[in-house]
């Protein structure tokens, strides 16, 4: 716990020093944090266009698809807020920067974190907030304490999804020198589509983002369960509230690469 607290600690000094570095230039902090509110809200806007056509997609009406996009952009807002800097790992392996945080007392995976902390991307979360918030609004839910629980759990559990992500997108730069693109097409593009009902997809697909990479659990299962609807995969009822349970295990999956990485790597100099 002690070592826990310690990387809490470093992480909100690094992290910290970023934010007072941002808050010399509060407008253009506003002008950026405006900026990707409005970048990410292009993709909803979309949606709503699109139902200006449809009634319904994949038996989901608009309301209904707010509440997948809203848990799955927040889910994402929150871990790219935590760890966005995480993609720029492949360049300090290449310059072999990454050495002066291996010598430092504090893990590397805290400093790579924190590095170049981008308040900015407040703004993503921000827009899917309001649009969650819309979303339960517009929805039929038969609102008790299981439900509110699930909710909240939901949202903890898909940040810990899309950050053990990031994690794994880290270690495989390891190997790879730099894989930002690959690690964005799991993240942002994991985002793009499970923003819309799995139900439009091959059943190939469903059992993927299920089984294998768990992108499923940040919102369509809880979903499925707040709405009161089947699981199309006919899982049993207890797996629509197993969100946790998957981001507990990518995130275990995510620390033995990132150790996995970290012994691999030999700096530049070799």
């Amino acid at each position: 716990m002690t070592a826990l607290v310690r990387s809490w600690q470093a992480y909100r000094a690094i992290s910290g020093a970023w934010v007072r570095a941002a808050m010399a230039y509060r407008a253009s902090f506003v002008a950026l944090a405006l900026g990707q509110v409005l970048t990410s809200g292009a993709d909803f806007i979309a949606i709503v266009l699109m139902f200006a056509s449809i009634d319904t997609l994949g038996g989901f009406g608009l309301g209904e698809i707010a509440l997948l996009y809203g848990l799955t952009g927040l889910g994402l807002g929150i871990a790219d807020l935590v760890a966005g800097s995480t993609e720029q790992l492949g360049r300090r392996v290449r310059d072999g920067s990454l050495d002066t945080m291996l010598v430092r007392p504090v893990p590397a995976l805290v400093q790579v974190a924190a590095d170049q902390f981008a308040l900015r991307r407040i703004g993503r979360i921000s827009q899917a907030t309001v649009v969650l918030g819309w979303a339960l609004l517009h929805v039929d839910i038969d609102w008790n304490l299981t439900r509110a629980a699930l909710l909240v759990t939901t949202i903890g559990s898909g940040a810990v999804i899309y950050l053990s992500i990031y994690v794994l997108g880290a270690a495989f730069q390891f190997v790879a020198g730099d894989a930002a693109e690959v690690q964005n097409a799991f993240t942002y593009g994991g985002v793009t589509l499970t923003q819309y009902p799995l139900t439009i997809y091959p059943v190939e697909v469903v059992r993927a983002v299920t089984f294998l990479l768990p992108l499923a659990f940040v919102n369509w299962y809880p979903a499925l369960h707040l709405l009161g609807r089947d699981d199309p995969l006919g899982l049993p009822g207890w797996v629509q509230a197993a969100s946790p349970l998957a981001a507990l295990a990518l995130a275990a999956v995510a620390g033995v690469a990132w150790r996995g990485g970290v012994r691999r790597y030999r700096s530049t100099g070799s």
